[in-house]
């Protein structure tokens, strides 16, 4: 057993796109509320698409329990310039199962699938977050250096904007993170 396992952590992980979307809904609202599609992590995404192969539900017996998506965005340079990101996000877990490990092992399940992918040696995009630096930065490897000098389309704490990149010295050290425009 892991430090962040206990003996009541038991789900198995599945592809979110298995799941029928108002139980996602559901979880979401109990996990972060009705004033959920206010947070600036919503503007973020905007109204685009998840990724299937990077999002993924905690179920434990029928009930889902737990979520985690990912979504394209871009942090858009000054001189216009997109520069293709993956926001994570949100990482869900009902109340009553939280502090169990569920969102760590969501964490995880994302990161193997980016991490490893068969795409032929080539680096995985940088990934986004807004979260708490120690956890993410201990657990996963998110930093917020790199995004000292980005803005976001509604309020944040700097602190909190975390980016994870193979080479975080590519990143621009300034733009505006918002959806992807393809």
């Amino acid at each position: 057993m892991t430090d962040t396992e206990t003996p009541e952590t038991v789900c198995t992980l599945i592809p979110l796109a298995d799941v029928d979307p108002a139980s996602v809904e559901h979880v979401l609202d109990r996990a972060f509320g009705p004033g959920r599609f206010g947070r600036t992590a919503y503007k973020v995404r905007g109204d685009g698409e998840w990724l299937p192969g990077l999002s993924f539900a905690a179920i434990d017996g029928d009930a889902l329990i737990g979520t985690i998506q990912t979504w394209p965005v871009a942090l858009t340079d000054p001189q216009g310039k997109p520069h293709p990101l993956l926001m994570v996000g949100p990482v869900a877990v009902i109340p009553e199962r939280q502090r169990e490990g569920i969102g760590q092992a969501l964490m995880l399940a994302m990161l193997e699938a980016l991490d490893h992918p068969d795409l032929n040696g080539a680096a995985p995009l940088p990934q986004v977050l807004i979260g708490d630096a120690e956890y993410y930065g201990r657990f996963f490897g998110f930093s917020a250096e790199p995004t000292a000098g980005w803005t976001l389309p509604g309020p944040w704490e700097p602190h909190r904007l975390l980016v994870r990149a193979v080479n975080p010295a590519v990143l621009p050290r300034e733009g505006m993170l918002g959806p992807w425009r393809a």
